[in-house]
């Protein structure tokens, strides 16, 4: 049985936040990116990924959207895994649904492997929603893109070791410039301060 999402709301929800934390981690994980963004009357729902072998790191079992087969993240992709996290942030859009929010009320974002997932969820499921926030991630390959309009908001580190910007910004060339709002940060692979208050200027932009 999966562990239910944490839930962070101050106030009336009229809005949420569905936010993907990175490999080997777990919702708690962005709880304080959550906290610190400070957005009232949103929910915030952080799901936990379900502990499964990752190829890249010996098949060691840990927390994972979906299976890192290489470190050129570009070359070879767990297409089934992506599916199956797909449909884990669709349930979740649906049961917001369900709480009375509109999905165009709604915000996918992630970091790191939660981020490539968010991408690959709003771009490919064909719902109205509010934007995508990518936070040190990359755009994987997608089956079909039927969101072609939808507001991304991607954040990159200069510095960073894990997922090189290189690779991020090659990544994200097969979007539209109109659609991709990108900044840049001198950090490793992590979240800054200075990241946090841009994402919340253009979250209150797109659901405020």
């Amino acid at each position: 049985m999966p562990k239910p999402p944490v839930e962070l709301l101050a106030g009336t929800a009229t809005a949420s936040i569905i936010m993907l934390h990175g490999l080997g981690a777990d919702g708690f994980d962005l709880a304080p990116v959550a906290q610190a963004l400070d957005l009232p009357d949103v929910r915030f729902i952080l799901p936990h990924a379900e502990p499964r072998p990752v190829t890249i790191n010996g098949g060691y079992v840990m927390p994972a959207w979906y299976d890192i087969c290489q470190p050129d993240l570009s070359r070879e992709q767990d297409d089934a895994g992506f599916a199956q996290a797909r449909e884990i942030v669709a349930n979740l859009i649906r049961h917001e649904i369900a709480r009375d929010i509109s999905s165009t009320r709604i915000i996918l974002a992630g970091f790191s492997q939660g981020g490539a997932v968010a991408l690959y969820s709003g771009l490919t499921l064909g719902l109205p929603l509010a934007g995508i926030a990518a936070l040190s991630a990359y755009l994987p390959q997608l089956p079909a893109a039927v969101n072609q309009t939808l507001p991304i908001w991607a954040a990159h580190g200069t510095r960073d070791d894990v997922i090189p910007l290189s690779l991020s910004q090659a990544s994200y060339a097969r979007l539209a410039e109109s659609q991709l709002e990108m900044h840049l940060y001198p950090m490793a692979h992590e979240i800054s301060m200075n990241e946090i208050a841009d994402l919340r200027a253009w979250l209150q932009t797109q659901i405020g």
